[in-house]
């Protein structure tokens, strides 16, 4: 098994708490995890990406070369449409169809969402609406996580142990519950 992943966003929307799962649930199936991060601006809304490499082998770097992700995982549709190069010919997409828009000259959505339509694999979902449905509308993060589901290779029990595991100590219990159900929802648009 191996996976090369790619993760887009921007700061504030939790792409680093999401990267911390992921590497969490694999851990938790015994895989060898690799997994970068590069910060845009120092700030809330500035480009966040990272990279996570997964393999039942040895791994060498945690860097996703272009051309080969597996998945490209967008919480933002501009910085997904931005981190397309990464994705490999028969690579996934997903990504919120939300825009954060940070930036006075950000470009018609209509045409991002054209772009990424493009992408013979691709689902976009309102993960804002999702995680405002499951009473979490911090955890579109989460939403998400539940529709690349099927494009990581990991269990649904281990995905639901990464986010017990990172969000413990961090959350209170009932907000633990909260992002648990809004990967179930994220889940079922799969």
């Amino acid at each position: 098994m191996r996976r090369e992943i790619v993760l887009a966003g921007v700061g504030g929307q939790g792409l680093l708490s999401l990267a911390a799962v992921i590497t969490s649930a694999a851990m938790n199936e015994d895989l060898n995890v690799k997994q970068a991060e590069v910060h845009g601006m120092s700030q809330r809304g500035g480009m966040v990406e990272s990279h996570i490499r997964l393999s039942d082998g040895e791994i060498y770097s945690p860097i996703v070369r272009e051309g080969t992700a597996d998945l490209l995982l967008a919480l933002e549709p501009m910085e997904g449409l931005r981190h397309l190069p990464f994705l490999a010919p028969n690579g996934a997409f997903v990504g919120s169809s939300v825009p954060f828009v940070n930036i006075p000259n950000y470009p018609p959505l209509e045409a991002i969402l054209s772009e990424i339509g493009k992408v013979k694999e691709h689902r976009l979902i309102d993960a804002l609406a999702i995680a405002k449905q499951a009473g979490a509308p911090r955890s579109a993060n989460m939403a998400l996580l539940g529709a690349a589901a099927p494009f990581l290779g990991l269990r649904e029990e281990s995905l639901i142990f990464g986010i017990r595991s990172v969000f413990s100590g961090r959350l209170k219990e009932g907000a633990i519950e909260a992002n648990i159900a809004t990967f179930r929802l994220g889940l079922d648009t799969s």
